[in-house]
């Protein structure tokens, strides 16, 4: 049984992925930092749907922290399928930023990358077989005002991403993004006016953590085989 493991699993979004993940057939470890009985329930549910789960906290902006917990899930085998989907918002128009506003979105979303898979990828590349997609924004492809540290971590990610992806194709492993746009959810709700988004959207309507979910689910799977090196939008005709 391969292993996956998905940052911020404990999110709608990520809850999302990480049910999908035990209905491909995957073992799924549920991740968070502060929200590990979140990540226990979306673990008992894939537990109970008949698939395998487990979950674990760590900070993946704490370098030190994600490599010893890191370190402790590859004792039990290597593992295959990483969805890098842990994120954080802190919106500010530039000349209003403060640095640490600048420098925890960035850390979480663009370092957390760096630090959850490097230490992951000799395990995964002896295996000759590895899946690994990264949860990128619209933002990044269009910008947003106010977000001028989220779109530059997210777009930060695609770039990192499609070198990683021409390090890694010899040995079977793919590297992908995947953009989505706007997307119901507890983060978003409320904050996004609904005739805002029949105005942006082409398909008039947000998209659904399950919608995104079943293209991450795709892109870790065998059929995905050709694919690396991509960013996927995923957001009505936004863009």
């Amino acid at each position: 049984m391969r292993r996956a493991l998905v940052t911020g699993g404990s999110g709608a979004l990520g809850a999302a992925v990480c049910r999908r993940l035990g209905k491909l057939g995957c073992h799924v470890v549920v991740h968070a930092n502060t929200g590990l009985d979140r990540a226990e329930r979306v673990a008992r549910d894939i537990r109970d749907a008949g698939g395998s789960a487990s979950a674990t906290r760590f900070d993946v902006a704490d370098r030190a922290a994600a490599e010893a917990a890191l370190e402790k899930l590859l004792e039990d085998g290597p593992i295959q399928v990483l969805v890098n989907n842990a994120g954080v918002h802190d919106d500010a128009v530039m000349p209003g930023m403060r640095p640490e506003q600048w420098d925890r979105v960035i850390d979480v979303s663009l370092n957390g990358f760096f630090n959850v898979t490097r230490p992951l990828l000799l395990p995964m590349m002896r295996t000759r077989w590895g899946r690994i997609v990264s949860m990128s924004s619209v933002s990044a492809l269009l910008g947003n005002r106010g977000q001028a540290n989220y779109a530059g971590a997210k777009a930060g990610l695609i770039g990192a991403s499609k070198s990683l992806a021409l390090e890694l194709a010899s040995r079977g492993v793919t590297v992908n993004v995947v953009a989505p746009g706007i997307i119901e959810s507890p983060m978003t709700e409320g904050s996004v006016p609904a005739d805002l988004v029949e105005t942006m959207v082409p398909l008039k309507r947000a998209g659904t953590p399950h919608e995104v979910a079943a293209l991450v689910a795709f892109l870790c799977s065998d059929a995905a085989g050709y694919i690396t090196g991509q960013t996927v939008s995923i957001n009505g005709g936004m863009v």
